[in-house]
């Protein structure tokens, strides 16, 4: 079956008598609906509601969860980590050489005994696997990228910056990254505002040209008038942060979208719940 290796992840475990307690008074993800074998989204909030820091998470056996996240960014998260840490009983350490191999298709590259490789959730149940103790092939990382954007999945650095979006810009709320049931988390009060009040406007959706897109960071305009931010993409496909509500009049409008100045059509991801908005007098506002 199709494989990639992610060169750029690194793995966090954080263990200890007070390691679910610790991390669900911090983390987005709800780790009472977190099963054995799976790999969950989430992310660490600043107070204010942004993401600074987005993962998978996934149960390590007990009182032990294992984070994967970017490598360029997880020596900042285990500091971050460690300020909250104060006197809860729990260990945070790095696997400095570990490997994260992603597989899909309707095989398993794991035998079911084999507990390190588990189901990415992010994708539903539509047999994305993933497994931290690969055989170090490269595989196809093209395949996984294209793979990634046709479900809608966008992650940070590629898609978005950290400390710039909230979770339901990425769609966290949508994929299981958000416990909207639990108590208290960094920068709940803000995220839970923004679910119960319906005002998430800038959304990701998927990006179709006929030419190839420009580059990642390239603004979306109708008009001259921005209306979102080109992610990453796969030659004619792409992810782009955007305001649906502006999106929304543009169509209406039948105004042409642009990536620069190449024309494209906006779509929402197929399993995504959210849809445009029926009103959309506010998208000539800021």
């Amino acid at each position: 079956m199709p494989s990639a290796l992610l060169k750029d992840r690194a793995l966090i475990t954080v263990s200890g008598p007070d390691a679910e307690h610790f991390l669900q008074n911090i983390l987005t993800t709800d780790l009472d609906t977190l099963g054995n074998g799976e790999a969950k989204p989430g992310a660490l909030l600043a107070p204010q509601g942004k993401i600074l820091f987005d993962f998978l998470i996934s149960r390590a056996g007990e009182n032990a969860f294992r984070i994967e996240c970017r490598a360029d960014v997880s020596d900042d998260f285990i500091r971050r980590l460690m300020l909250y840490k104060l006197r809860a009983k729990v260990e945070i350490a790095k696997s400095e050489q570990a490997l994260v191999t992603v597989a899909w298709g309707k095989e398993s590259i794991a035998s079911e005994s084999d507990s390190t490789a588990l189901a990415d959730k992010r994708f539903g149940d539509g047999g994305v696997t993933r497994v931290y103790a690969g055989t170090g092939d490269t595989g196809d990382i093209g395949a996984w990228q294209t793979l990634r954007i046709a479900h809608g999945i966008a992650e940070s650095g590629t898609d978005y910056s950290l400390g710039d979006a909230f979770p339901h810009d990425v769609l966290l709320d949508e994929m299981g990254g958000v416990g909207f049931k639990k108590g208290c988390y960094v920068g709940q009060e803000v995220v839970s505002r923004m679910q119960h009040r319906g005002t998430a406007r800038r959304r990701v959706l998927i990006v179709e040209a006929k030419l190839p897109l420009p580059a990642t960071g390239t603004e979306l305009t109708v008009g001259g008038r921005p209306v979102g931010t080109l992610g990453s993409s796969a030659t004619v496909t792409g992810l782009a942060i955007a305001r649906i509500d502006r999106v929304k009049a543009a169509l209406d409008a039948g105004q042409p979208i642009l990536a620069g100045d190449i024309p494209v059509t906006l779509t929402i991801p197929i399993w995504a719940k959210f849809s445009f908005p029926q009103e959309t007098a506010g998208a000539e506002e800021a």
